[in-house]
């Protein structure tokens, strides 16, 4: 019984999306999938930091300790990021992981990354690193109460950030807000 449940699993290899097996934010392995997402041989991205496929470093900073956070007790957690292909291309892609260790998240981890088709217009709107952070949580569907838990922040300042977010952008709520981003 042993052999037939074995045979039924399969190798990261072989899984038809990109995916991605970390210890501690490093990159231990991972299927040709995802080294042709991020344009690079496989054998560039082993044993290298994630941090190399962000846009800025701060990036790689502030989306860990909303995973560290996240992650904890074994829970699958995801977002929507911005990341930097070899060529510097940017593109939006889904994040899911899950760790398997409830008490070091990054200990080991496995992750999915899925390209989004939304394309990334570096002409239009500039944001702050603090509102892409909020931009990503309020797409989550996160209230201005649960953003400002998450960050440390007043609920009022979470508020504040998401006005000059509408009004910047030229949207008229929320949800325009959403789609708005949704679409560049």
């Amino acid at each position: 019984m042993r052999d037939e449940a074995q045979d039924q699993r399969f190798a990261l290899a072989e899984m038809p999306v990109p995916m991605v097996y970390a210890t501690h934010r490093i990159i231990r392995d991972c299927n040709e999938e995802f080294a042709r997402l991020f344009g690079y041989p496989k054998r560039d991205l082993i044993d290298q930091s994630f941090a190399r496929l962000y846009p800025k470093h701060a990036d790689f900073v502030r989306t860990g300790a909303m995973w560290k956070v996240h992650l904890a007790e074994g829970q699958v957690y995801y977002d929507e990021r911005i990341m930097t292909a070899s060529d510097g291309r940017r593109f939006w892609c889904q994040v899911h992981g899950r760790t398997r260790h409830p008490v070091d998240p990054f200990a080991q981890a496995l992750y999915c990354f899925q390209p989004l088709s939304r394309p990334f217009a570096q002409d239009r709107l500039h944001l702050t690193d603090r509102q892409q952070q909020i931009v990503a949580l309020v797409s989550q569907g996160k209230t201005n109460r649960a953003i400002a838990d998450e960050l440390g922040l007043s609920t009022r300042t979470i508020e504040s950030h998401r006005s000059r977010l509408i009004k910047a952008s030229g949207v008229k709520n929320t949800a325009e807000l959403i789609a708005h981003f949704n679409t560049e």
